[in-house]
């Protein structure tokens, strides 16, 4: 089946980038932009100023859904990506534009589908032809969601997977139950200090390239929680926290005075004397560090919430 402005789809492979527009898109994008996406690629070719360009929103990860709102003829198609809330852009999720070679229709339901999915608990895998075969799909991510294609055989997993005939499969101890029972926040915080070193890219969800609220959209989404993708939405979505009742896994929100939130990082420590703070974070134009709060970060602190 076709894709079809009005419907939903799937993305088709391991991370797709989200455009502000086609005409946005640079010649330094290019491995980003195709069937064969090569994301690693596309950041180590990317300098510090490229990584922080406006013409990226986010990132989808593979089977994530979109609804269609227009097909271009050169192959772009603009969508909202409704796994991603964000209620000041539009309310049935984040808009922007991918490539229509990284979509796919949505299959129908079948019997084989009725077991419970599975998320990928590896930070970064590949998916095979065949237990210990070629990989067909690398670069699939931590907090990727997969269905189930049969049991386990030699350690290794069957899965369905978009625009993908017959299954694929990866080390069964690359996958987890989706939970459904909300996490700790140590968990989630677990999940993020995975990502330390990964680089600093503007619109980045995935252990290729990440931003501050991507880390924290991430992190969450491993257990099944979808949080909002942007810094200011999250901070609405949680709930506030008097200073110095924070613990690992709460969040930090910072803006200047009069602003609205623009950076968000993940509580790493109980404050200590003083009120000394710590956290981990997607660091601007830098890297996912965990350090204490600066001077500059105390000073435009505004908030510790929870999830």
């Amino acid at each position: 089946m076709e894709l079809q402005p009005g419907r939903e789809a799937v993305v088709r492979v391991a991370v797709a980038t989200l455009w502000a527009s086609p005409e946005a898109v640079r010649p330094v994008d290019r491995p980003a932009l195709t069937a064969g996406v090569d994301i690693p690629a596309w950041v180590s070719g990317l300098d510090t100023d490229q990584r922080v360009g406006d013409c990226v929103l986010s990132q989808l990860l593979l089977g994530e859904r979109v609804l269609v709102s227009e097909l271009r003829p050169d192959g772009w198609a603009r969508v909202v990506a409704v796994e991603q809330p964000a209620a000041k852009l539009d309310p049935r999720g984040y808009p922007g534009w991918l490539p229509t070679d990284q979509l796919t229709s949505v299959a129908p339901v079948t019997d084989t589908d009725t077991d419970d999915p599975l998320v990928v608990d590896a930070t970064v895998t590949g998916l095979h032809a065949a237990p210990d075969g070629p990989v067909v799909l690398p670069g699939v991510v931590v907090g990727t969601r997969l269905v189930p294609a049969g049991p386990a055989r030699d350690g290794w997993r069957p899965v369905h997977v978009p625009g993908q005939a017959a299954p694929l499969w990866l080390p069964d101890g690359h996958l987890v139950a989706a939970s459904a029972v909300s996490p700790i926040a140590e968990q989630a915080l677990a999940v993020a200090q995975r990502m330390l070193d990964v680089v600093y890219i503007w619109g980045g969800l995935s252990a290729h390239g990440i931003d501050c609220s991507g880390l924290v959209h991430l992190a969450w989404r491993r257990f099944g929680v979808l949080l909002p993708r942007d810094a200011d939405d999250q901070a609405v979505a949680t709930t506030p926290l008097a200073l110095g009742a924070e613990r690992p896994g709460d969040l930090y929100f910072f803006a200047r005075p009069g602003r609205k939130i623009h950076h968000i990082g993940i509580v790493t420590a109980t404050p200590g004397d003083g009120g000394q703070r710590r956290m981990l974070h997607a660091c601007y134009r830098q890297r996912v560090i965990e350090e204490p709060l600066s001077a500059e970060r105390n000073a435009t602190l505004v908030g510790a919430h929870r999830v």
